[in-house]
């Protein structure tokens, strides 16, 4: 059997990329090697190469995604896409390979861009029933007096963040009015957008999604519980900041209710490969409040997804199989 040649592509051009690199050492290991050629290429600025087994770099054409090596063309059938952020998430790079023809195992440009802010994204399935999203406000830019303007429209406490980050980078959580301004100092540098929303009292969820044979597969949900006031990069990076229990303590009629709901909001965004998204089970009225959605998920072996996965008896190895399977459909 003809391998298929994959492009496993992994860095990008945030803080995100450290990450991204664990992730794509996993996927690496776990992928089918009786199926699946797999060439690792790290995308950095204006440093797009291919890594081989011992070391070596071999330079991308940018005109068409490939390399010379011994003086062949090395063409790619396909692309596993493990950048988070830009420009792996932000549809940039997959609108680069929508022009060149070459599939790819996330979501669409469109969907892409759209989700990485999280303004846009939470008007969207705010019309999904039984999903509910925080009171917040969009901002384009920073003055003197926002603080008082934001207090005298939502209620403390606040999350101030960027809206296109991810990673919880430049996240904070605002408990008085003498915090928030700072809070704003701190989420534009990461961002010239900025989203403030209210904060819902209640327990925190992730829920993985994907697709296969053209069917919306949902996984168990994933309880956070984090010794840190929230969800932060150290929270989700550092080993004991946080604990997670998959499948997370939830009643039947509730597991049941959150599949309905994952499955909706995949559609509706028009998802493609596996997507995480984060969510609140609101503790007075046990109401599904959005928190946001990721499109490229970390895969590393302790990542939320990985959890979930192997929370159902499959092996990353299946689990990856079928991503790449569905890039082709």
């Amino acid at each position: 059997m003809n391998k298929k040649q994959i492009a496993l592509v992994m860095g990008g051009y945030t803080g995100e990329s450290v990450v991204s690199e664990k992730s794509a050492a996993v996927v690496a290991q776990h992928l089918d090697k009786d199926r699946f050629e797999v060439h690792k290429i790290h995308i950095y600025p204006n440093n797009w190469y291919l890594e081989e087994e011992d070391g070596t770099k071999l330079p991308l054409d940018l005109n068409g995604f490939f390399v010379v090596k011994n003086g062949k063309k090395l063409t790619f059938d396909g692309v596993f896409n493990i950048i988070h952020g830009s420009p792996g998430e932000d549809g940039k790079l997959v609108g680069y390979f929508d022009m060149l023809g070459i599939p790819y195992t996330t979501c669409d440009a469109l969907t892409s861009s759209i989700t990485m802010n999280k303004a846009y994204t939470k008007k969207i399935v705010s019309e999904i029933p039984d999903l509910h999203v925080a009171k917040s406000v969009q901002l384009f830019a920073n003055k003197p007096g926002l603080a008082n303007e934001l207090l005298e429209e939502l209620r403390l406490p606040i999350f101030v963040k960027p809206n296109n980050g991810g990673s919880s980078i430049g996240m904070s959580k605002v408990k008085s009015a003498e915090e928030l301004s700072h809070a704003l100092d701190l989420a534009f540098k990461e961002d010239t957008q900025v989203m403030v929303e209210e904060f819902v009292s209640g327990r925190e969820f992730s829920i993985g999604i994907y697709k296969t044979n053209g069917k919306i597969m949902v996984l168990p949900s994933t309880e956070i519980i984090s010794s840190k006031e929230f969800f932060d990069f150290e929270a989700k990076y550092q080993p004991g900041v946080s604990e997670e229990i998959t499948p997370g303590r939830m009643d039947e009629r509730d597991a049941v209710q959150v599949k309905k709901i994952a499955e909706n909001v995949y559609q509706t965004l028009n998802c493609k490969g596996a997507v995480r998204m984060d969510y609140f089970l609101e503790t007075k009225t046990d109401k599904f409040y959005f928190i946001e959605i990721n499109t490229v998920p970390g895969q590393t072996e302790t990542s939320l997804i990985s959890q979930q996965v192997k929370a159902v008896g499959m092996s990353l190895k299946t689990f990856y199989t079928e991503l790449i399977e569905e890039m082709w459909r």
